[in-house]
């Protein structure tokens, strides 16, 4: 069975760092489009980062771009998204996604494999 498990999520103020992981079992991240996306509190799912295993080549939002880097650990098979200078627009549920095809969208179910979630707060 694959599951792509998220965590690390947390309390934080603004201007913290704090660094998700998603780890995933059952799968192997290879020629993979790696994805988060997130979700704030009564908005829809936005699409945050993606990066191609296949060559290292990684893609951010706008809203992100400088403060947030996307990176993978091979022998760990596990994902993460390093967060920094954090705002409290950053608030959110953030997802993991992996798939065999590009999409680059923030509609889980368009994915092959995706978790269930990790909660993120920025408050002071």
């Amino acid at each position: 069975e694959v599951q792509l498990v998220e965590s690390g999520g947390d309390l934080v103020q603004p201007g913290w760092s704090l660094r998700l992981s998603c780890a995933a079992s059952g799968f192997t991240f290879s020629n993979d489009y790696i994805t988060w996306v997130r979700q704030a509190p009564g908005k829809g799912l936005e699409w945050v980062s993606t990066n191609y295993t296949g060559d290292g080549s990684t893609y951010y939002t706008n809203s992100v771009k400088g403060r947030f880097t996307i990176s993978k650990d091979n022998a760990k098979n596990t994902m993460y998204l390093q967060m920094n200078a954090i705002k409290y627009s950053d608030t959110a549920v953030y997802y993991c996604a992996a798939a065999g095809h590009y999409y680059g969208g923030s509609d889980l179910n368009e994915y092959d494999y995706r978790g269930e979630g990790t909660k993120v707060t920025v408050s002071s």
